[in-house]
C-alpha cells in the first residue's frame, strides 16, 4: 500500500513549497529513487525547473518537465508535470496540486506539502481526510525552526 507523508512547513512559509519539494527529491534521488512531482500550473512547474538547478550550491539534480513523448535515455531522475508520468517514475511522487491525483496509489510513496494560507490549509485537510477514508497509513512532520522535520504525534 502506498505511503502517505505530510510535510507541514510554517504558515508564513508558503513560498518555500517548492524549495521543500527540491529537498525531498535531492533526498530520494540520493537514495536511487526517481520523483514525479506533481504540480498543476506551469508557474510551479517553471518554479521547479530553475530550482532543481540552483536551490542548493554545486547541486544539479537531472530533470525535466514531462510531456507526450516518451523519456529519452538517460532518464532523468526527476519528472515533473500536472499528467500521468511516465511508468519509469513511479517510486515517489510529490504532490504539489490542490487535490489528489487519480493516478496516486501506483506510487511507493507520496509526499504532500502543507504550506500556504488557510485557504490552501484547507485543501490540505481535505486531502489528509480522503487518504484516511481510504485506509492509508498516514504520517505527519512539522518543519523545525532549525530547518529540520519533526514527526507530530
Amino acid at each position: 500500500m502506498t505511503r502517505i507523508d505530510f510535510y507541514v512547513l510554517p504558515s508564513d512559509g508558503a513560498e518555500d513549497a517548492v524549495m521543500t519539494a527540491c529537498k525531498l527529491c535531492d533526498k530520494a534521488v540520493g537514495s536511487g529513487s526517481r520523483v514525479y512531482v506533481h504540480a498543476a500550473d506551469e508557474r510551479t512547474q517553471d518554479q521547479i525547473d530553475k530550482l532543481l538547478w540552483t536551490f542548493r550550491q554545486g547541486s544539479f539534480i537531472a530533470h525535466e518537465r514531462a510531456t507526450a513523448s516518451p523519456l529519452s535515455e538517460p532518464l532523468p531522475s526527476v519528472v515533473f508535470g500536472n499528467a500521468e508520468p511516465p511508468q519509469s517514475h513511479s517510486r515517489v511522487m510529490i504532490n504539489l496540486a490542490d487535490d489528489v491525483p487519480a493516478f496516486f496509489s501506483r506510487f511507493e510513496r507520496v509526499c504532500e506539502i502543507v504550506a500556504g494560507d488557510d485557504a490552501q490549509r484547507a485543501k490540505s485537510r481535505s486531502r489528509y481526510k480522503f487518504y484516511r477514508d481510504r485506509g492509508y497509513e498516514l504520517k505527519s512532520f512539522e518543519q523545525q525552526a532549525d530547518g529540520g522535520w519533526k514527526a507530530r504525534a
